[in-house]
């Protein structure tokens, strides 16, 4: 089998469709996230603290020098970043958690009928038990 061909059968698998779709909205669903922490959370809490933006922390450790920037450590950035991952966490976790209530509620299927051929047959089992007595 070619490299290629064996290539195209592992891409076309429904699980690896399935996983770049699942990575292709999970990378959405983060910047609708972000959005919300970045424009709809930090500002009151932003508020509430002073009225600072958390993208506005920073601790300069050397300022800069002629042609020479200065460096600069942005923890604001640091503390979003992990608003951030702490909202997507909770929104994935709670996401979660109603795909298994839902799954759990859904009453179990009913046992389909015995077609036509499986009556038959159990009738032939059951006459032959009777004639070996």
């Amino acid at each position: 089998m070619s490299l290629l061909k064996e290539f195209r059968e592992f891409a076309m698998r429904g699980n690896v469709v399935d996983l770049a779709v699942g990575v292709i909205i999970g990378a959405a669903f983060g910047k609708i996230v972000s959005s919300l922490v970045s424009d709809i959370i930090m500002p009151p809490l932003g508020l509430l603290i002073g009225g600072i933006d958390f993208k506005q922390f920073e601790w300069v450790l050397r300022t800069a020098q002629g042609d020479t920037p200065a460096v600069v450590m942005h923890y604001g950035a640091f503390i979003q970043n992990i608003f951030d991952f702490i909202i997507v966490a909770f929104a994935i976790f709670m996401a979660i958690k109603l795909m298994n209530k839902v799954r759990r509620e859904q009453p179990p299927a009913a046992p389909a009928a015995p077609t036509t051929e499986e009556k038959l047959l159990t009738d032939i089992r059951d006459i032959l038990k009777q004639q070996h007595k």
